[in-house]
């Protein structure tokens, strides 16, 4: 449409926003963009990277992960391939938003637990390309901040609403 989506998606644990957050990052690599996710602990973004990176290699898609204990060389190969779109995903943490961390073409960022991170701190997705990403929150326990940002901000909200089927309830 030529609108920035910006999107909260609301969900219980094991509702699904991960397959939504997959198949939205798929649709911008499918139309030649470059996709990231971003979570506000390393456990996280390796969960995220462990269970989304044997399929999309599968696939052919170029997928790193990126947090603070990436080491150097290692970062070093994940920035020139972001620069040469050899890499369509890149999953991480807060380094995600360092300024040292350049797409060629950022179509579309998923945070996940957006809580977790400022409105400075999301907001550094919109410089890293030339037209500002889609923008896809996420979050199972929406707090006040999460709430005035749905009435006051330029935000569109879903809600998943009742688990996949099949799918035991979880017990915490």
């Amino acid at each position: 449409t030529g609108k920035q989506m910006n999107r909260l998606l609301q969900g219980d644990v094991g509702s699904g926003k991960t397959i939504v957050a997959l198949f939205s990052m798929l649709m911008a690599v499918d139309n030649g963009f470059q996709a990231a996710m971003m979570a506000p602990t390393e456990i996280l973004a390796n969960h995220h990277y462990q269970s989304l990176y044997k399929d999309l290699e599968k696939i052919g898609l170029k997928v790193h992960l990126l947090t603070g204990s990436t080491k150097k060389s290692k970062r070093n190969e994940i920035h020139e391939d972001l620069l040469s779109v050899q890499v369509q995903i890149l999953i991480g943490t807060h380094a995600l938003i360092e300024d040292t961390v350049n797409f060629k073409n950022l179509g579309i960022v998923i945070i996940d637990e957006q809580h977790r991170f400022g409105v400075a701190q999301r907001a550094k997705f919109w410089r890293k390309n030339s037209i500002p990403p889609h923008i896809l929150i996420m979050t199972a326990t929406p707090i006040p901040r999460t709430l005035s940002m749905t009435l006051y901000g330029d935000l569109d909200v879903s809600i998943i609403d009742e688990l996949p089927p099949g799918r035991k309830s979880i017990k915490t």
